[in-house]
């Protein structure tokens, strides 16, 4: 609307004040600036009908510029249509369109005059059809570039955003289901014995006491993180995995450790850390009456080889939830891979990470 007024005001004050300067020129007319002002106003629609609005304001301009009424800079409105139309539809139609409005223009002409020879502004016609088209195909494309670039960074900012939220939540399932885990058979084992052996009672309460501590100090450091938006918490690494050895043990299985991981890189140990703790978790929580659990380690040049295979009885396929879909995440991410199925005997996770900057 704004920009509407500023062209209709450019336009009837240039063509008022040129009036006085032409040779032999008459002053803006009530009527002249009536046609003016309704060519100028069309604009005003010309977002929504680009094409038709070129072709109509062309038209009225032309023909207020034939009518011998004061010259002045009205081809302006044709040319902010033209523009917009190229913007939208692209210089083909632009193009063709523009072709054809002067092609009726020099029928016109030739219907008028009876001549077909042409005058010397046929030539500018030409220079400003092109020269608009250029300009406005020009812009489209910067214009498309620019939103092609935005969504792109959006797209980006997005899958960053998810990458985000899919870590933090393997984190709090990693954390909250092995503590709630080892809690729930350690609560099962007091209530039990609680009549008969209270001793072992209170030891099982006192692993209760001891889970549930660690859940919460790993719970207020992801906390903690969210808040700060730092990446400053403690990373979980293979050298606490004699902790999980023991949860396990305490919830009432045999754990056997063969192998060494060694020193790895922190993405790696922590990767590896958050699959052994899932994988014992499974164990306990799903292995249908586990007696014994046998975690091995296998280092090699340029790769971590983890398994960890139960006795449990009868087992099956599993179904993949949170917990599986998690662990092959963590090794996806580095480039490895992680399997999980029945085996003779037992159910059998495996895992094999990469180690970067290892031949």
């Amino acid at each position: 609307m704004v920009r509407t007024i500023v062209v209709l005001g450019f336009v009837l004050g240039a063509t008022s004040a040129s009036s006085r300067w032409q040779p032999d020129g008459s002053p803006l007319t009530p009527l002249g600036a009536a046609w003016l002002a309704a060519t100028v106003l069309t604009l005003l629609l010309v977002h929504r009908f680009p094409l038709t609005l070129f072709l109509g304001t062309a038209a009225s301009a032309f023909g207020y510029y034939a009518s011998g009424l004061p010259g002045g800079p009205v081809i302006l409105v044709p040319t902010i249509a033209l523009f917009v139309l190229t913007r939208q539809r692209g210089p083909l139609t632009a193009g063709s369109t523009g072709a054809a409005a002067l092609a009726a223009a020099y029928v016109l002409h030739v219907v008028l005059t009876g001549s077909f020879e042409l005058e010397v502004g046929a030539a500018f016609l030409v220079v400003w059809l092109t020269a608009v088209i250029g300009v406005g195909t020009a812009v489209r494309y910067q214009l498309d570039a620019l939103a092609a670039r935005r969504a792109q960074a959006d797209e980006h900012r997005h899958r960053l955003a998810e990458q985000e939220r899919l870590r933090i939540a393997r984190e709090v399932h990693d954390v909250v289901a092995h503590s709630l885990a080892m809690i729930n058979v350690q609560a099962g084992v007091a209530a039990h014995v609680a009549d008969r052996r209270p001793e072992q009672a209170k030891e099982a309460l006192l692993n209760i006491k001891a889970a549930s501590a660690s859940a919460l100090n790993d719970l207020r450091a992801t906390l903690a993180v969210l808040r700060s938006g730092e990446d400053k918490a403690p990373a979980p690494s293979l050298a606490q995995a004699g902790e999980l050895l023991d949860h396990a043990r305490d919830a009432g299985l045999t754990v056997d450790g063969h192998g060494a991981p060694g020193d790895l890189p922190a993405p790696v140990d922590a990767a590896a850390y958050r699959i052994l703790q899932e994988s014992l978790t499974n164990v306990v929580r799903h292995a249908d009456r586990p007696d014994h659990v046998d975690v091995r380690f296998e280092r090699r040049p340029g790769m971590l080889t983890m398994k960890v295979r139960d006795d449990g009885r009868g087992t099956a396929p599993p179904t993949p939830g949170h917990g599986l879909r998690g662990m092959g995440e963590r090794a996806a991410a580095l480039g490895g891979r992680c399997t999980a199925g029945p085996v003779d005997g037992g159910f059998e996770v495996c895992v094999e990470l990469p180690i970067e900057g290892e031949a």
